[in-house]
């Protein structure tokens, strides 16, 4: 966990692979929790922290999170990640082969099965599923694997997963989805790389980016990005 913003009203973190955001049947120490330790030795805190959770990531992905420190905050957080419109996420995400196009907008209907914590994509309606919509763009290649920047229009259960899949597109790492083989740290190559959001109290406008994590594959297109060797269209 990174702390990349702070201010008297949100803390906005780079969650890492693994870390998890709500209490699951492991019982590991959740995220929020992590960061209420952080707030109170920060700030000497005698008694217990505030912190609420507009937004979720998935365990195995890496990247963005805010957090609400106050609980006047919390609702108008809640509100603007509601109306999709009002905030802007993009995600990087690594997969095992070139897509079809170098840029494309994928619509599905998708099913979530509750006991699985699993989605099903369909390329029609079906009884009990949701539109899910993405914009895809191919920004780089190396040796084995494609960098896709992904622009959210609605948010999903494991949407940018399954979306993928629905193409023959695995992301690195993710056996849930097709991928033939686990990341050494169980995570996967997903990243919540950029948000856009105005801010609930100042009213201006947040744009905040987060690095990827520290491997060899995540590094490789690093160099690339930072020699401009990225395809030029609204890089971030």
């Amino acid at each position: 966990m990174q702390v990349i913003y702070e201010d008297n009203h949100i803390i906005i973190v780079n969650k890492a692979c693994g870390e998890v955001v709500q209490g699951d049947k492991t019982g590991d120490k959740t995220l929020p929790d992590i960061v209420k330790a952080f707030l109170k030795k920060k700030y000497k805190k005698p008694g217990n922290v505030y912190l609420g959770l507009p937004h979720r990531l998935d365990r195995p992905t890496s990247g963005l999170l805010v957090l609400a420190k106050t609980s006047k905050v919390l609702p108008r957080l809640n509100k603007l990640f509601q109306t999709k419109d009002q905030v802007n996420k993009t995600y990087w995400a690594v997969v095992d082969k070139r897509p079809p196009k170098y840029t494309d907008t994928l619509e599905h209907y998708l099913i979530k099965n509750q006991e699985q914590n699993r989605s099903y994509g369909y390329t029609e309606h079906r009884q009990g599923s949701k539109l899910a919509s993405l914009t895809y763009r191919h920004v780089a290649s190396i040796e084995r694997y494609h960098l896709l920047e992904i622009e959210l229009h609605t948010g999903r259960h494991h949407q940018i997963r399954v979306q993928l899949r629905q193409l023959n597109l695995h992301i690195k790492g993710d056996l849930k989805y097709g991928f033939r083989r686990p990341n050494l740290d169980r995570g996967i190559h997903l990243h919540a790389r950029k948000i856009e959001f105005v801010h609930p109290v100042k009213k201006e406008m947040l744009t905040i980016i987060a690095e990827p994590p520290d491997d060899v594959v995540w590094n490789e297109f690093m160099k690339l990005f930072r020699n401009n060797r990225f395809s030029p269209v609204n890089l971030v």
